[in-house]
């Protein structure tokens, strides 16, 4: 498959989109403050679902999800709109997920997902918004247990996502996707074959 074939048409939707985009995902502005979410000890401003499975812990400063189903949640689940992003890596065969305007739930919860799978059964790709059409990525962008920084610009029904700095999804959502307007930040532990690290967790809050 064609490299950007599988995404083009979530690039360049409206001018105004590309407007937003180009004012609120470029070079960051002076007055823009990135707020640690993650505080390199321990899992202080995150929880987990009593019933999930997953193991979370800190090691050497990483967050480190592994075995099975579950999701580590931002206590706050009132973010709108923002810029949030990961400096994340994801294991060989593994899957993982960053997700956001996502319910507290067991297991697979009701949100949104920029997908984190560099080599898994899944063919859609770090870079996508999973489950929407014409925004999934079938290419490696990024090979498994590289560290990478995925961006997510979610303001109002316009999201993007960027991989290393490269756009990826630029998109209006429709239908019950455009209904998800706020909620929690999670990292997703997919399995029990994938593991999950992840360096840094931020977000700038925007009107």
């Amino acid at each position: 498959m064609n490299s950007f074939a599988s995404y083009r048409l979530c690039l360049g939707v409206l001018l105004s989109a590309v407007i937003l985009h180009g004012t609120m995902i470029g070079a960051d502005s002076n007055d823009e403050k990135w707020v640690a979410l993650f505080n390199g000890k321990d899992l202080t401003g995150w929880k987990t679902h009593p019933d999930d499975k997953a193991k979370w812990a800190v090691v050497d400063g990483l967050i480190v999800g592994t075995g099975p189903a579950g999701h580590l949640f931002s206590e706050r689940g009132d973010y709108k709109n923002f810029k949030y992003r990961m400096e994340v890596s994801i294991s060989d065969k593994g899957n993982s997920g960053q997700y956001f305007r996502t319910k507290f739930g067991k297991a697979f919860p009701q949100g949104l997902e920029a997908q984190i799978n560099s080599s898994g059964g899944d063919k859609v790709r770090t870079g996508s918004l999973y489950g929407v059409k014409d925004c999934l990525v079938y290419d490696q962008l990024v090979k498994p247990d590289t560290f990478f920084v995925q961006e997510v610009l979610a303001q109002g029904d316009h999201v993007v996502i960027k991989v290393n700095g490269k756009t990826t999804v630029d998109t209006k959502l429709t239908g019950d996707k455009a209904k998800m307007i706020e909620g929690h930040f999670a990292i997703q532990q997919h399995d029990p074959g994938s593991t999950v690290k992840v360096k840094k967790v931020e977000v700038i809050e925007l009107p």
